[in-house]
């Protein structure tokens, strides 16, 4: 029996949120996760709708607001730029 993979997208509100980010210089690339729908990362949400939740190897997880609930990400990051990176992502 064959198996199928997740289903991973975002709506149009995400996908702009998605583009902003990587447009960052520093960031290698965006890489969409789980989506939780009815879900909302809280008042204290930047403007985009962008909260990053850790930092790891490689660059950071993160998630996004968009109409349907929240979008997990992994944002990429070229290892040498990760603070500053990171910093210019917290001031979007």
């Amino acid at each position: 029996m064959a198996k199928h993979g997740r289903h991973r997208s975002t709506d149009k509100e995400g996908a702009r949120a998605l583009a902003r980010i990587e447009a960052v210089p520093g960031v290698k690339s965006v890489i969409i996760g789980q989506s939780i729908g009815g879900k909302s990362i809280g008042s204290g949400a930047e403007r985009l709708g962008f909260r990053i939740q850790r930092r790891e190897a490689g660059g950071c997880k993160a998630v996004i607001q968009t109409s349907r609930g929240v979008q997990e990400i992994f944002v990429r990051i070229d290892p040498e730029d990760v603070d500053r990176v990171i910093d210019k992502l917290k001031n979007l």
